[in-house]
């Protein structure tokens, strides 16, 4: 070895010695706190863009982002150009394109979860005449997944791709009770951030042990005056929680009420058992 290499390999040995980066001038980044400015801002523009249904001109997204159209433009260009953003042509105006959709149900188990529930989902809405719906968890929030409407005149349901606040709904309750503790807990924490409800960790506590003793969670719907959401969990083959499968009882008063509640609660649980054992699940419920 002449003596630049020796040179060269002393000074990389003291390098690594006194861990040192070779970036950023040799400043020392503390762990978790590395930036990617470019990436950060093209999560910016899906998150904004979620919440726009209409879409938005660049300029807008700027706007409500506090950065100027510079700083997007480019950016905003290779997302269309990837596949994950989509113009129209007509006003210009970008929206979030399906392959996000796409790459998220290839990459989790809800492509699976979605497959086997979507048939049992179909009949039990035929049988009991309400929809239904699969909320899956999402960091801290839940995610409607999957959905089959009521095939009679009358119907209620979410959207499919409805967010759920796990402190406040149906679904949201037997997802924090079923889910492994430290899933839970970590369910909270981030739950706390978005969620405008306080959590009252002992008055918490008794109302997911409760859920948990009888298997399923029913409450009014905190949202629609006249619908009673009815919840039971779907296991899968490791016995992990997988999702909440929910019914907006719409309780009719005109008599023309074919399945009464309890028995809907029945058949729901039913359905609900049969998802799991198609999922690989054994265990008892």
């Amino acid at each position: 070895m002449n003596r630049a290499a020796r040179g060269y390999a002393q000074s990389m040995t003291a390098r690594a010695r006194k861990h040192t980066p070779l970036y950023r001038g040799g400043a020392s980044v503390p762990k978790g706190n590395y930036a990617a400015p470019a990436l950060e801002k093209a999560f910016d523009i899906i998150e904004l863009l979620a919440d726009t249904p209409r879409g938005a001109l660049v300029s807008e997204m700027a706007a409500r982002l506090n950065r100027s159209i510079g700083e997007l433009f480019r950016i905003v260009i290779v997302m269309e150009k990837r596949g994950f953003l989509q113009k129209s042509p007509d006003t210009d105006r970008y929206t979030v394109a399906y392959k996000i959709l796409d790459l998220a149900y290839r990459a989790t188990p809800a492509q699976e979860i979605t497959r086997i529930a979507a048939p049992r989902m179909e009949s039990l809405c035929l049988a009991v005449e309400q929809s239904c719906h699969l909320v899956v968890p999402n960091g801290g929030t839940g995610l409607v997944v999957l959905r089959q409407d009521n095939p009679s005149v009358r119907s209620f349901s979410l959207r499919l791709g409805a967010s759920i606040d796990l402190l406040k709904s149906c679904s949201g309750h037997v997802i924090l009770a079923f889910s492994r503790p430290d899933q839970t807990e970590h369910m909270l924490e981030l739950a706390q951030k978005t969620s405008d409800a306080t959590i009252e960790r002992p008055k918490l506590a008794r109302a997911l042990r409760k859920v948990r003793e009888r298997g399923f969670e029913e409450m009014s719907s905190p949202i629609t005056l006249g619908v009673t959401d009815i919840s039971c969990p779907v296991f899968g083959f490791h016995g992990d929680l997988m999702g909440a499968l929910t019914i907006p009882f719409l309780e009719l008063i005109d008599g023309s009420q074919k399945v009464p509640l309890e028995d809907t609660r029945r058949r729901l649980q039913e359905t609900a058992r049969m998802i799991s054992r198609s999922l690989g699940y054994h265990g008892t419920d």
